[in-house]
């Protein structure tokens, strides 16, 4: 049960452990570990250096139909939506341990598949779902149903209710992470779940299938199917029995499972989508911690994160100044072997998406911004695919690199000279999910973080936030929320009931 193991040291530690894994790759359906119905396998392989970590079951439209019946099955049975909120957290709770007991298998799981640097994955990911499973449970027996203010001959009762079915389906650059978001108010509200993570990164989805049931979450209740978006996504989007579909991932996808919905039962759909997140400094900002967060903001998971600071917008009288400041700041984000812990930026997720950052690159330079560092790939790991720290100056805002969600390791520069001009180049975009501004000012910080159209604003920092306060974003950056008590709210129906007592 709980993993005892003293957590590895070194990467040649990290590779030993994974050689002696034997990780799941098989569906769950019903509290059991299965094959997909048609018996088709694909591999899912390491981003660090391209060898196959194990077949992965590949699920498609009839897994849905079986997982979505058991699922309302379930659910209807009443064993889990119907189970008194304190005892739904009890099992919460220990599904919330469960994680934490096997901290190391989780985080090389995580590390393995996605390419994250292991020393996140153990000190962030993990942690941060430990801590989103263990807060929604914890919240559940605490959220109060309400009595509304009727005469004294009536009375009204207003109720949460859990929607039913919930399908999530989760991203490939922060797996556990966003699979945590959905499955803690998802599950704490009493809701059964169909989770279908990204096709090249479901370990840790599949995993965690295997802990709820071992923490007491009854068979049925959460059902774990990969598989490609092209086909399992489709069905569970179109799917008439399911109630609520919860989706991180890009606006494209994001926009094609809306009209899903409109063509199936209007089930409600979440998004959290792309980003093409504004960072302002002004020239009385602490320069240095504003550069050091400048660097983080973009290069953090690679570059692959949806809030990334990739539009850097600096003062004009400080921008010579504060650019070189970001540029050394950026040295330490040398890629390197995920596993290795002293690394600190892994692998892109695939062919794919380096083809992509590269493409954006070779935009850029075309359209003439000025390569200030990196601008190629990087040599870290053969079989791998790894990108340099890269970031652009003399950029404008109407340029490809400043309009459009890289998802890389990509900055662009661009400077302003007003307090007005920088709001208005930051809300200059389709998207709106994060923001920042760095100031001394503190009326000048409070009028710009009003004046953003964004989901989130960070003054004086970036990333900011811990699971008390809501997560999405505005615009073409989705709708509805994760975290806090907010997301709660989108797994609940509201009922209400009148009772004329005269």
């Amino acid at each position: 049960m709980a993993e005892q193991n003293k957590t590895p040291q070194t990467r040649e530690e990290w590779l030993a452990y994974a050689d002696s894994l034997t990780i799941e790759g098989r569906a769950f359906i019903n509290g059991e570990y299965v094959d997909a119905l048609s018996g088709e396998t694909r591999p899912t392989v390491s981003p660090a250096d391209g060898r196959e970590l194990v077949q992965v079951a590949s699920c498609g439209p009839d897994d849905a139909d079986l997982a979505v019946k058991v699922a309302r099955k379930t659910f209807e049975s009443g064993i889990w939506s119907q189970m008194p909120p304190m005892e739904r957290k009890k099992i919460m709770v220990r599904f919330a341990e469960l994680i934490e007991a096997n901290l190391n298998e989780i985080a090389l799981l995580e590390s393995l598949d996605a390419g994250k640097p292991i020393s996140d994955t153990i000190n962030v990911d993990v942690p941060g779902a430990v801590t989103t499973i263990r807060w929604s449970g914890e919240a559940v027996d605490k959220i109060y149903d309400e009595v509304a203010p009727t005469g004294p001959n009536d009375l009204a009762l207003i109720q949460r209710m859990p929607l039913g079915v919930v399908a999530a389906i989760v991203p490939w650059n922060f797996p556990l992470s966003t699979t945590c978001w959905k499955l803690g108010p998802a599950l704490a509200t009493g809701n059964s779940v169909i989770l279908k993570p990204a096709s090249n990164t479901p370990l840790t989805a599949i995993k965690l299938a295997g802990l709820a049931k071992e923490a007491g979450l009854p068979d049925g209740v959460l059902n774990v199917l990969p598989g490609p978006g092209s086909s399992l996504g489709k069905a569970l989007g179109l799917h008439m029995d399911i109630d609520c579909l919860t989706f991180t991932g890009s606006t494209e996808v994001g926009k094609t499972l809306t009209e899903y919905s409109g063509q199936s039962n209007l089930k409600r759909t979440f998004l959290e989508l792309g980003g093409k997140s504004p960072n302002i400094v002004f020239a009385d900002a602490d320069l240095d911690k504003a550069a050091e967060a400048a660097a983080l903001a973009v290069f953090y998971n690679q570059g692959e994160t949806c809030t990334a600071g990739t539009r850097l917008l600096v003062e004009k009288s400080i921008a010579g100044e504060f650019i070189e400041k970001v540029k050394k700041a950026s040295a330490r984000f040398k890629p390197g072997h995920p596993q290795d812990p002293a690394t600190v930026m892994g692998a892109l997720i695939d062919r794919n998406q380096f083809d992509t950052v590269e493409h954006y690159v070779s935009k850029g330079k075309e359209e003439g911004a000025q390569v200030v560092c990196g601008g190629a790939a990087a040599d870290a790991v053969e079989g791998g695919h790894y990108y340099q720290p890269t970031v652009f100056r003399n950029v404008t805002n109407d340029m490809t690199v400043a309009r459009e969600e890289i998802f890389g390791p990509v900055l662009v520069a661009i400077e302003f000279e007003s307090e007005e001009e920088a709001v208005q180049i930051a809300n200059d975009s389709i998207y709106g999910l994060a923001a920042a501004v760095w100031t001394q000012n503190i009326s000048r910080a409070h009028r710009v973080a009003r004046d953003m159209r964004a989901g989130s604003v960070w003054i004086n920092n970036y990333f900011g936030g811990d699971i008390t306060v809501p997560f999405g974003g505005f615009k073409q950056s989705g709708n509805g929320r994760d975290k806090s008590l907010h997301a709660l709210d989108k797994y609940c129906e509201l009922k209400s009931t009148w009772i004329d007592i005269s």
